[in-house]
Protein backbone atom coordinates (compact mmCIF):
# COMPACT_ATOMS: atom_id res chain seq x y z
CA UNK A 1 0.00 0.00 0.00
CA UNK A 2 1.34 3.51 -1.17
CA UNK A 3 1.45 6.22 1.56
CA UNK A 4 0.75 9.82 -0.24
CA UNK A 5 1.80 12.56 1.48
CA UNK A 6 -2.00 13.26 2.90
CA UNK A 7 -2.37 10.11 4.01
CA UNK A 8 0.90 10.81 6.18
CA UNK A 9 -0.01 14.34 7.31
CA UNK A 10 -3.11 12.80 8.28
CA UNK A 11 -1.91 9.22 10.21
CA UNK A 12 0.90 12.27 12.06
CA UNK A 13 -2.01 14.41 13.22
CA UNK A 14 -3.84 11.48 14.69
CA UNK A 15 -1.10 10.54 16.40
CA UNK A 16 -0.38 13.87 17.74
CA UNK A 17 -4.43 14.33 18.78
CA UNK A 18 -3.91 10.81 20.52
CA UNK A 19 -0.80 11.66 22.17
CA UNK A 20 -2.25 15.10 23.35
CA UNK A 21 -5.14 13.52 24.44
CA UNK A 22 -3.12 11.26 26.88
CA UNK A 23 -1.24 13.74 27.89
CA UNK A 24 -4.32 15.86 28.68
CA UNK A 25 -6.03 13.05 31.09
CA UNK A 26 -3.04 11.43 32.64
CA UNK A 27 -2.67 12.98 36.38
CA UNK A 28 0.91 12.71 36.10
CA UNK A 29 1.11 15.78 33.52
CA UNK A 30 -0.82 18.14 35.94
CA UNK A 31 1.95 16.61 38.89
CA UNK A 32 5.05 17.27 36.34
CA UNK A 33 4.06 20.69 35.27
CA UNK A 34 3.46 21.21 39.77
CA UNK A 35 7.10 20.05 39.85
CA UNK A 36 8.10 22.39 37.95
CA UNK A 37 6.72 25.41 39.17
CA UNK A 38 8.03 24.16 42.46
CA UNK A 39 11.27 23.92 41.13
CA UNK A 40 11.75 27.09 39.33
CA UNK A 41 9.80 28.74 41.98
CA UNK A 42 12.03 27.59 44.85
CA UNK A 43 15.20 28.95 42.90
CA UNK A 44 13.60 32.33 43.06
CA UNK A 45 13.26 31.94 46.55
CA UNK A 46 16.70 30.84 46.74
CA UNK A 47 17.59 34.42 45.06
CA UNK A 48 15.46 36.55 47.55
CA UNK A 49 16.80 35.10 50.46
CA UNK A 50 20.50 35.77 48.95
CA UNK A 51 19.15 39.22 48.47
CA UNK A 52 18.25 40.05 51.56
CA UNK A 53 20.86 38.39 53.06
CA UNK A 54 23.70 40.53 51.60
CA UNK A 55 23.92 43.73 53.10
CA UNK A 56 23.12 46.22 49.94
CA UNK A 57 24.97 48.81 51.69
CA UNK A 58 28.35 47.51 51.64
CA UNK A 59 27.91 46.96 48.17
CA UNK A 60 26.83 50.45 47.50
CA UNK A 61 29.36 52.52 49.90
CA UNK A 62 32.21 49.96 49.18
CA UNK A 63 32.98 49.42 53.40
CA UNK A 64 32.47 46.72 54.83
CA UNK A 65 30.90 46.56 58.33
CA UNK A 66 28.79 49.87 57.56
CA UNK A 67 27.71 52.14 60.20
CA UNK A 68 24.89 54.19 59.27
CA UNK A 69 26.06 56.62 62.05
CA UNK A 70 29.63 56.73 61.45
CA UNK A 71 32.27 55.96 58.40
CA UNK A 72 35.42 56.61 57.44
CA UNK A 73 37.23 59.44 55.30
CA UNK A 74 39.59 58.16 52.82
CA UNK A 75 40.77 60.12 49.55
CA UNK A 76 44.13 60.08 47.86
CA UNK A 77 46.65 63.04 47.64
CA UNK A 78 48.37 64.15 44.47
CA UNK A 79 50.57 66.83 43.16
CA UNK A 80 49.74 69.30 39.72
CA UNK A 81 53.15 69.96 39.13
CA UNK A 82 53.37 70.85 35.26
CA UNK A 83 57.18 69.81 35.48
CA UNK A 84 56.63 65.88 36.03
CA UNK A 85 54.75 63.85 33.03
CA UNK A 86 51.79 63.41 35.31
CA UNK A 87 49.95 63.53 38.62
CA UNK A 88 52.14 62.04 41.36
CA UNK A 89 51.40 60.75 44.74
CA UNK A 90 52.41 63.06 47.68
CA UNK A 91 53.96 61.70 50.46
CA UNK A 92 53.83 63.08 54.69
CA UNK A 93 50.55 65.37 53.94
CA UNK A 94 48.56 66.05 57.39
CA UNK A 95 45.07 66.00 56.95
CA UNK A 96 43.19 67.69 59.89
CA UNK A 97 39.14 66.85 60.51
CA UNK A 98 38.10 70.01 61.44
CA UNK A 99 34.39 71.09 62.79
CA UNK A 100 32.43 73.72 60.43
CA UNK A 101 33.68 76.92 62.42
CA UNK A 102 37.53 75.53 62.43
CA UNK A 103 37.94 74.32 65.80
CA UNK A 104 39.96 71.00 66.20
CA UNK A 105 38.48 67.22 66.35
CA UNK A 106 41.19 66.11 67.67
CA UNK A 107 41.21 63.44 64.49
CA UNK A 108 44.29 63.95 61.82
CA UNK A 109 46.70 61.74 59.91
CA UNK A 110 49.12 61.95 57.65
CA UNK A 111 49.22 60.59 53.86
CA UNK A 112 51.80 57.57 52.76
CA UNK A 113 53.63 56.65 50.28
CA UNK A 114 50.91 55.91 47.65
CA UNK A 115 49.36 59.63 49.11
CA UNK A 116 46.54 57.65 50.69
CA UNK A 117 45.23 59.22 53.86
CA UNK A 118 42.33 57.38 56.17
CA UNK A 119 40.54 58.98 58.83
CA UNK A 120 38.34 55.95 60.16
CA UNK A 121 35.39 55.77 62.07
CA UNK A 122 33.84 59.40 62.13
CA UNK A 123 30.07 60.28 62.85
CA UNK A 124 28.49 60.98 59.88
CA UNK A 125 28.19 64.84 60.27
CA UNK A 126 29.60 67.86 58.55
CA UNK A 127 33.27 68.35 58.26
CA UNK A 128 36.05 70.36 56.86
CA UNK A 129 39.28 68.43 55.97
CA UNK A 130 41.88 70.68 56.23
CA UNK A 131 45.10 69.98 53.90
CA UNK A 132 48.09 71.45 54.64
CA UNK A 133 51.40 70.82 53.08
CA UNK A 134 54.78 73.68 52.66
CA UNK A 135 55.25 75.33 49.33
CA UNK A 136 51.48 74.36 48.18
CA UNK A 137 48.20 75.97 48.28
CA UNK A 138 46.07 75.19 51.19
CA UNK A 139 43.07 72.79 50.01
CA UNK A 140 39.56 73.36 52.39
CA UNK A 141 37.02 70.61 51.33
CA UNK A 142 33.54 70.17 53.25
CA UNK A 143 32.17 66.84 53.46
CA UNK A 144 29.94 64.24 55.44
CA UNK A 145 31.71 60.80 55.82
CA UNK A 146 30.44 58.26 54.06
CA UNK A 147 29.06 59.91 51.09
CA UNK A 148 32.34 59.50 49.27
CA UNK A 149 33.88 56.77 48.66
CA UNK A 150 37.64 58.24 47.50
CA UNK A 151 38.18 62.14 47.68
CA UNK A 152 40.88 63.23 45.67
CA UNK A 153 42.75 65.98 46.44
CA UNK A 154 45.04 67.93 43.95
CA UNK A 155 48.33 69.82 45.77
CA UNK A 156 48.69 73.18 43.85
CA UNK A 157 52.08 74.94 44.58
CA UNK A 158 51.72 78.35 45.53
CA UNK A 159 50.76 80.08 48.59
CA UNK A 160 47.27 80.63 50.07
CA UNK A 161 44.14 79.11 50.16
CA UNK A 162 42.26 77.82 47.12
CA UNK A 163 38.35 78.14 47.16
CA UNK A 164 36.71 76.13 49.38
CA UNK A 165 35.46 72.11 48.23
CA UNK A 166 31.60 71.68 49.16
CA UNK A 167 31.27 67.66 48.43
CA UNK A 168 28.36 68.18 51.01
CA UNK A 169 24.94 66.67 49.36
CA UNK A 170 22.24 64.78 49.92
CA UNK A 171 23.44 60.61 50.36
CA UNK A 172 21.19 58.18 48.26
CA UNK A 173 23.13 55.15 50.32
CA UNK A 174 20.09 54.33 52.76
CA UNK A 175 17.38 54.86 49.74
CA UNK A 176 19.98 52.43 47.66
CA UNK A 177 20.10 50.16 50.67
CA UNK A 178 16.11 50.53 51.78
CA UNK A 179 15.55 49.27 47.12
CA UNK A 180 17.33 46.65 47.18
CA UNK A 181 15.84 45.17 50.30
CA UNK A 182 11.94 45.85 48.85
CA UNK A 183 13.43 43.98 45.48
CA UNK A 184 15.05 41.51 47.47
CA UNK A 185 11.32 40.92 49.55
CA UNK A 186 9.23 41.72 46.54
CA UNK A 187 11.46 39.09 44.62
CA UNK A 188 10.91 35.94 47.56
CA UNK A 189 6.79 36.98 47.52
CA UNK A 190 7.19 36.30 43.45
CA UNK A 191 8.48 32.87 44.47
CA UNK A 192 6.27 31.90 47.58
CA UNK A 193 3.56 32.67 45.09
CA UNK A 194 4.79 30.12 42.68
CA UNK A 195 5.15 27.59 45.05
CA UNK A 196 2.05 27.75 46.19
CA UNK A 197 0.82 27.94 42.45
CA UNK A 198 2.69 24.30 42.21
CA UNK A 199 0.88 23.00 45.36
CA UNK A 200 -2.17 23.77 44.01
CA UNK A 201 -1.80 22.00 40.57
CA UNK A 202 -1.00 18.78 42.98
CA UNK A 203 -4.53 19.60 44.45
CA UNK A 204 -6.15 20.08 41.44
CA UNK A 205 -8.54 22.64 42.88
CA UNK A 206 -8.49 25.89 40.74
CA UNK A 207 -6.54 25.85 37.50
CA UNK A 208 -7.38 29.35 37.15
CA UNK A 209 -5.46 30.21 40.79
CA UNK A 210 -2.53 27.74 39.71
CA UNK A 211 -2.12 29.94 36.49
CA UNK A 212 -1.60 32.99 38.31
CA UNK A 213 0.86 31.86 40.76
CA UNK A 214 2.88 30.41 38.85
CA UNK A 215 2.88 33.87 36.40
CA UNK A 216 4.02 35.42 39.25
CA UNK A 217 6.48 33.13 40.21
CA UNK A 218 7.93 33.72 37.14
CA UNK A 219 9.23 36.85 38.21
CA UNK A 220 11.15 35.56 41.15
CA UNK A 221 13.72 35.35 38.65
CA UNK A 222 15.78 32.26 40.12
CA UNK A 223 18.91 31.46 38.27
CA UNK A 224 17.81 34.73 36.05
CA UNK A 225 16.28 32.67 33.67
CA UNK A 226 16.41 28.60 34.62
CA UNK A 227 13.77 29.19 37.12
CA UNK A 228 11.09 31.55 34.86
CA UNK A 229 12.36 28.84 32.03
CA UNK A 230 11.01 25.84 34.64
CA UNK A 231 7.89 27.57 35.28
CA UNK A 232 6.93 28.43 31.62
CA UNK A 233 7.35 24.57 30.87
CA UNK A 234 5.56 23.76 34.05
CA UNK A 235 2.27 25.86 33.01
CA UNK A 236 2.53 24.76 29.46
CA UNK A 237 1.62 20.97 30.70
CA UNK A 238 -0.52 22.64 33.56
CA UNK A 239 -2.43 24.23 30.50
CA UNK A 240 -2.43 20.76 28.82
CA UNK A 241 -3.98 18.94 31.52
CA UNK A 242 -6.54 22.11 32.71
CA UNK A 243 -9.54 20.03 32.29
CA UNK A 244 -8.62 17.52 35.43
CA UNK A 245 -8.85 21.18 37.77
CA UNK A 246 -12.40 20.68 39.39
CA UNK A 247 -12.33 24.15 39.03
CA UNK A 248 -11.60 25.83 35.50
CA UNK A 249 -12.72 29.73 36.08
CA UNK A 250 -11.93 30.77 39.31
Amino acid sequence: MIMTGNNEDKISRANFQYLYGELALDPATRKAGGILIIIGSSLGVLFGLFLISADPSEIISGQFDYDEDRADISGIIISSNENTSGALPVEGVKVRLLNLDETTTGKETISDINGRFLLPDIARESYMILINHPGNITVRILLVPGDNIQIPVTLTPGEGDAKVIDLRGESYITQSALLSTVIAGLTLFCGLCGISGGFEAFRGNSYRRTWWLGFIGMWSRGGIFIGPLFILVGMGLISVSRNQFSRFND
